[in-house]
């Protein structure tokens, strides 16, 4: 792999860009169902924009939230697949590129804002027993890493470096979500919880998304024995309450900002909620 790789931005953002309705539980999954060319057009505005990867739509897909809505485990698990799929298909068609099939945290299922809290009812054995099923379905659908993102808590990062150390031929990265400069979403330091994983060949970047990008400086100095990779969001805030966005972002601003990560020492540099491919843009012209 290079030494920098510039990934992609905001699924959902930019679908919802190109008017697709993504107020559901499962968020840009449900279109994995209902128009998956949308997907694979998003990947391919992320690569024209100068993305190296394309994240797929399987953050929120999983099996017991397809078998909540009506499908069987068998249907679900297609579902997985196809996530992977179209993202070949736009990485084939660029004719460039990597998919890094995203493994999405408990709370995404949950659909309860939990990614951003670490508030879990389930323990360490519990999330492994979660993961395990959909881990192994991407690990086997054909892209080339693994993207376990957005990871709130100690607990669920223990479970990721547990089953992560059984796919020893896999190579993955790991992000955490985190409330401030030092500690992950559930208070752990994100130290300790990127410790985890330095001793495991198969994890080539450990680093942060989904936080906000004023915390990412003093981030990647906590981050020791793997290259960083850093995508966090736009710099707006989520108004859980009122399920809506708060505030403004500027693309060429998070391109700026993106080149100083990278000069402080991220490998691996994108944006998470709220970017865009002009985002993207941003980050290739500058990094």
């Amino acid at each position: 792999m290079s030494s920098t790789l510039i990934l992609d931005g905001g699924l959902a953002t930019h679908l919802e860009a190109l008017g697709c309705d993504l107020s559901d539980d499962l968020w840009s999954a449900k279109l994995l169902l209902e128009d998956p060319g949308m997907i694979r057009q998003v990947h391919l505005d992320y690569f024209a924009a100068g993305a190296d990867v394309a994240t797929t739509a399987s953050y929120q897909a999983s099996i017991p939230g397809f078998v909540r809505r009506g499908l069987t485990s068998r249907e679900a698990a297609g579902l997985i697949r196809l996530s992977v799929e179209l993202a070949v298909q736009a990485r084939d068609t660029a004719g460039r590129g990597l998919v890094a099939a995203s493994v999405g945290p408990y709370g995404a299922y949950l659909a309860d804002g939990s990614e951003y809290t670490g508030d879990y009812d389930l323990d360490e054995a519990g999330l492994t027993a979660w993961h395990r099923d959909r881990l192994e379905i991407l690990a086997n659908a054909g892209a080339d890493l693994l993207a376990c993102e957005t990871i709130p808590s100690l607990a669920e990062a223990r479970a990721l470096a547990t089953l992560l150390g059984e796919l020893p031929s896999v190579r993955a990265w790991v992000s955490f979500s985190c409330r401030d400069d030092e500690h992950i979403s559930d208070g752990t330091p994100l130290r300790e919880c990127a410790a985890l994983f330095a001793e495991l060949p198969q994890v080539i970047a450990v680093g942060v998304n989904c936080t906000a990008p004023r915390h990412i400086p003093g981030l990647i100095g906590r981050i020791e024995g793997k290259p960083v990779v850093v995508y966090p969001n736009s710099g707006e805030t989520w108004d859980a309450a009122g399920h809506r966005w708060l505030g403004l972002t500027d693309p060429v601003e998070y391109g700026e900002a993106a080149a100083r990560w990278h000069a402080l020492g991220a490998a691996y540099v994108g944006g998470c909620c709220r970017t865009t491919p002009e985002h993207i843009r941003q980050i290739r012209a500058r990094v």
